[in-house]
């Protein structure tokens, strides 16, 4: 399961966020500083109105959507990695995140105490992306003389590690994340292991309020100036507006959205970005059991997205009938498609495309 982790200074608008994304949580939203003290944890299905269709062409049972992980952090402050508010604490509880959305306040409010006095996101971030990055320096440190000893002793795989290790800390030396880091797949793979913070992608979620969620502002335009130096997204969310679409029916949702000049919510707004800044594609099984969404990353062959359904899938896989979403839709039916030759016969090297449909053949 896709797991996001949600940072941000105090007040900024993240356990309101994630209550609204979490309609069943129960993280406390309070206007005071550190009213998060645990990590609160919910998972949200992935809206796609593609499985609706699939659905009903299969005559399916139920439908199983895939869902996203989000972790409600505490908010951070300055020395945050060095004990001060609730401290390092709360830095694990990201590490095993796969990315980091920071919650980045884009409103004025003065009933809302902002914990710097002032409403400056690019401030804000300053201190976020700090506090993370001295938590990496730290982690980095600790693990550079271990690395040396190995590359002394001429393990090649020592050497990438601490090549790779000196590059970071460089990055991190300045204070920067250290996907600023000009780093390989290889390189990237060589320190994994130590979850940094900074190398996760990373969303900004500018937080304006209601009456700028259509447009955003000035302030929203010098975080989106920020994250295209940094090769992050921006989505543009608005707490209070999630807030207030958890009450409605489904019925109105739609069109409290269409008043404010927006065709959707926060929250596929935000999966979408993560989808785009992990490279995640879906693919469909579909039959009269159920219909299924899964998510595999792009490039993924067919034998890996098998195993996605299961490891035993991927061993014993022979080939996958596939056809496209939309060539399922236009022929009407499972039937109607292969009688057109449009269910196609693929092997182990092909590379499954987003909205393939697709039935697995095993040995097994």
């Amino acid at each position: 399961m896709l797991k996001a982790g949600i940072v941000g200074l105090p007040n900024v608008g993240k356990s309101t966020l994630f209550n609204a994304l979490v309609a069943n949580a129960k993280a406390e939203a309070a206007n005071f500083p550190f009213c998060t003290i645990e990590p609160n944890v919910g998972t949200v299905t992935v809206p796609d109105e593609r499985l609706d269709t699939l659905a009903r062409i299969g005559s399916s049972a139920q439908i199983v959507p895939t869902r996203v992980e989000f972790v409600d952090i505490a908010g951070l402050v300055k020395g945050a990695s060095k004990g001060e508010g609730l401290g390092n604490q709360f830095l694990a509880n990201i590490r095993t995140c796969d990315a980091i959305v920071q919650v980045v306040r884009c409103f004025d409010d003065p009933d809302i105490h902002h914990v710097e006095a002032t409403v400056d996101p690019l401030r804000d971030i300053e201190i976020i992306n700090l506090e993370l990055a001295l938590s990496d320096l730290a982690q980095v440190d600790r693990r550079l003389e271990r690395s040396r000893k190995g590359a002394r002793s001429g393990d090649p795989d020592a050497k990438l590690e601490l090549a790779t290790l000196e590059k970071v800390r460089e990055i991190l030396d300045l204070g920067k994340p250290a996907r600023l880091a000009a780093l390989s797949a290889e390189e990237k793979g060589a320190i994994a292991f130590l979850q940094l913070l900074t190398l996760k992608p990373t969303i900004y979620a500018a937080n304006v309020s209601e009456d700028d969620l259509a447009t955003g502002n000035e302030w929203v335009a010098q975080v989106r100036q920020l994250a295209a130096a940094e090769n992050a997204e921006v989505v543009v969310v608005s707490a209070q507006v999630e807030s207030e679409l958890v009450d409605l029916p489904d019925s109105d949702r739609q069109d409290f959205l269409n008043s404010l000049g927006v065709n959707e919510g926060g929250l596929k707004t935000l999966i979408r970005a993560t989808y785009h800044l992990l490279g995640l594609r879906t693919y469909f099984t579909v039959g009269p059991k159920e219909a299924r969404a899964w998510t595999i990353t792009a490039g993924m062959s067919a034998p890996q997205a098998a195993g996605v359904i299961h490891s035993d899938f991927e061993r014993a896989f022979i080939r996958a009938k596939t056809i496209a979403f939309d060539d399922l839709v236009a022929a009407g039916s499972m039937h109607t498609a292969r009688e057109k030759g449009l269910l196609r016969s693929e092997g182990k090297e092909y590379i499954v495309q987003e909205g393939d449909v697709m039935e697995f053949l095993t040995s097994a």
